[in-house]
């Protein structure tokens, strides 16, 4: 006997992912190369976009990027990064230096303010942590 699924049946466990998709031209392209490399991402090609998919936590490194560009350091920002990003899923932080994807709003709680207890502080570089 084969149990069916109810259409729209709604799982609210978490995914543990967060990610955007960029335009597939060739600065998402860039993009997608500088990231395919780093732990727990996964690069998608579709026709039309590129899905950049990552476990926990990713860090879009603007100067990674503008090197990547072949451009100087510190001209990449976070509005370059958003004119070739249409979406995206997961809490996103953006600081002077990245833009932080995080897959639970509680991981991103030190740098909006937010009083929730972290659930994966080990992804959380030390220096980068919120101080007293």
């Amino acid at each position: 006997m084969t149990t069916a699924t109810a259409f729209g049946a709604v799982n609210k466990t978490s995914s543990n992912r967060a990610g955007i998709t960029l335009m597939n031209d060739q600065v998402g392209h860039v993009i997608a190369e500088v990231m395919k490399d780093k732990a727990g991402v996964t690069i998608t090609y579709l026709p039309s976009m590129i899905r950049v998919d990552a476990d926990t936590r990713t860090d879009f490194v603007y100067d990674e990027l503008a090197e990547a560009l072949g451009e100087e350091p510190g001209s990449f920002t976070s509005a370059d990064l958003e004119e070739s990003m249409s979406t995206h899923y997961g809490r996103m932080v953006h600081e002077d230096d990245r833009t932080i994807m995080f897959a639970n709003p509680e991981d991103a709680a030190q740098y909006l303010g937010f009083d929730l207890t972290p659930t994966a502080t080990s992804h959380v570089p030390d220096a980068r942590a919120a101080t007293d």
